[in-house]
């Protein structure tokens, strides 16, 4: 079994060899599910995009959801200093089980402030964010000279009256990116680098994919109110028979 990565077509879900991977030894097919939306988007954009390098800092909103939880793990296995944010307490405590070393409860506490403390006033090298609205200037805020904000959503908003100063000021990058228009070719690139580089991680267990719960076709609405409770940590899997249960 291979997991595709395509462009949505006039109804079709076309996808070459180039964009398919192998699923990764010890996994089942549920678990695999949860892999290829998470990971090429947090590799697309915390590693090529964002650049993010071993010894540096990130900061990652929405860390208990499928991309959080993903990039969590990935920039903690590549040797970055991660903080997060999430909305109760439960949450906040996945992903330090996951290898965050410090998780802010947005609801109860300011990650600016806590950024600023933690980093003796220097700021995180890379913000992954995908709220928008009131967030951008405190991303902006909280960044060190040289570093990035790489957007990927905006679940508030994606206008917001912002001070462009500190962009000059600190050098700064503000760049984003979606994943459905890209070539072909640019997405078997980040395919080939998941598996050099992230496919080992998963079959020395080094890494999980995080799933919430399953369900079946039948219950896609149940689904759907889980995914707007917003209680959930990790993904939510459709499964369309009790096979997908099966390890590879």
């Amino acid at each position: 079994m291979c997991l595709g990565f395509g462009r949505r077509l006039r109804g079709v879900l076309p996808c070459t060899e180039s964009q398919t991977l192998p699923i990764p030894k010890g996994l089942t097919f549920t678990q695999a599910a949860g892999i290829p939306e998470t990971h090429f988007t947090v590799w697309s954009n915390v590693f090529d995009r964002g650049e993010l390098q071993a010894g540096q800092s990130v900061l990652i909103h929405g860390g208990s959801s499928g991309i959080g939880t993903t990039a969590i793990q990935l920039a903690h296995q590549f040797g970055a200093r991660v903080f997060a944010t999430a909305g109760s307490i439960e949450k906040c405590q996945a992903c330090l089980g996951l290898g965050t070393d410090k998780a802010i409860n947005y609801k109860t506490e300011d990650f600016l402030s806590i950024v600023k403390e933690e980093t003796q006033g220097r700021g995180v090298d890379l913000v992954l964010d995908m709220v928008g609205g009131k967030n951008i200037q405190k991303n902006i805020r909280s960044l060190a000279p040289d570093g990035r904000l790489v957007h990927i959503a905006f679940l508030e908003s994606s206008v917001a009256e912002i001070d462009l100063m500190p962009v000059m000021l600190k050098r700064l990058t503000i760049t984003g990116s979606t994943l459905r228009p890209r070539t072909l070719g640019q997405k078997a690139e980040i395919a080939s680098k998941l598996q050099t580089h992230v496919w080992p991680l998963f079959e020395s267990k080094k890494i999980q994919v995080v799933v919430d719960s399953c369900f079946s076709l039948e219950q896609v609405s149940q689904a759907h109110m889980l995914m707007e409770s917003s209680t959930h940590i990790g993904k939510i899997i459709l499964r369309l028979s009790e096979e997908a249960d099966k390890v590879c």
